[in-house]
């Protein structure tokens, strides 16, 4: 295929250029010879920094060598990143379609609302870019490295029918695409279209002597490890500051009636795609209740008096 009708793929992520997620979606799709393909993403993990972006200061860009594509570590965040990605200031083409990840662990329910790999996506959403964020449901027992090569491929039917999609301008321009693998994807039961449910997981504080006592955060949200925080001076901390540390204090669980939502399914064993926009309206009952509330709260200021 000549380098002019193929399609054009930007992949970012929150783990980091490094990432062994991105590497895997990166070697899957190159290995297609179907695209071209650049990598715009942060040089090092942001997981769960959301879609925060970089205002006041540059951020840096430095060209890596990647296998088959043109590929850029940022120093700034997943948003960040897509941002300059597909703003024509560092690659001379617009891709056609965004990809945020390989996350490791997944992004379901509430945590959509923290992922760094979800704001890669919506940042292109924003802009009016096609884009689809990853996440693989790494279980710390039982998943390897090899199951995001296994994640990269199962994506790949659903990224390639998108492409075609967009060729043909059939692409709704009114969403973009959470994908979310489960653990055992060898044996997943195939893909299964869901909505954002409400499950979390619960953390909670606990206070730490200093930095180095405190316990790392995985980048799956759902476990510790023991690590010194290499990136912080603990001679520089005041004595008078008192310190937290982070700590999971249960299981992800679902909050949620419905039967097909992200999480559920994905427990179940499917590939859940989950079709998701950027504007956070409240439930109706709530609208309801406020539109009333409202109106009185106007009529009657002296209510406000203590």
């Amino acid at each position: 295929m000549d380098e002019g009708s193929r399609g054009t793929i930007m992949i970012t992520n929150d783990d980091g250029i490094d990432a062994p997620g991105l590497r895997a979606l990166v070697t899957a799709l190159v290995a297609t010879n179907l695209y071209n393909i650049q990598v715009c993403a942060p040089d090092s993990e942001k997981s769960a920094v959301s879609h925060s972006i970089t205002w006041i200061h540059p951020i840096a860009a430095k060209k890596v060598h990647i296998h088959g594509t043109t590929a850029f570590a940022v120093s700034g965040t997943p948003a960040d990143s897509t941002s300059l990605g597909i703003s024509k200031a560092l690659f001379p083409i617009v891709a056609d379609l965004v990809l945020s990840g390989i996350n490791m662990g997944n992004n379901c329910g509430y945590h959509i609302v923290y992922s760094g790999t979800v704001a890669g996506a919506r940042e292109a959403f924003f802009y009016d870019i096609p884009s689809i964020s990853i996440s693989y449901d790494w279980a710390k027992a039982t998943s390897n490295l090899h199951d995001f090569t296994l994640a990269a491929q199962a994506c790949l039917p659903i990224i390639s029918a998108l492409l075609a999609d967009i060729k043909n301008q059939r692409y709704p321009q009114k969403c973009f695409l959470n994908i979310d693998i489960p653990s055992k994807v060898a044996n997943h039961k195939g893909y299964k279209l869901t909505k954002q449910g409400k499950s979390i997981i619960k953390m909670g504080w606990k206070q730490v002597a200093s930095e180095t006592e405190g316990r790392k955060m995985s980048s799956d949200m759902t476990s510790t490890d023991i690590a010194a925080r290499s990136d912080c001076n603990a001679s520089s901390i005041s004595p008078e500051n008192l310190l937290f540390a982070r700590e999971v204090r249960g299981a992800q669980h679902d909050d949620d009636d419905d039967d097909d939502t992200d999480h559920k399914c994905l427990q179940e064993g499917y590939v859940t795609v989950t079709p998701l926009a950027a504007i956070s309206q409240a439930e109706v009952d709530c609208q309801n209740y406020f539109k009333d509330w409202l109106q009185n709260v106007s009529e009657s200021p002296s209510s406000l008096a203590l």
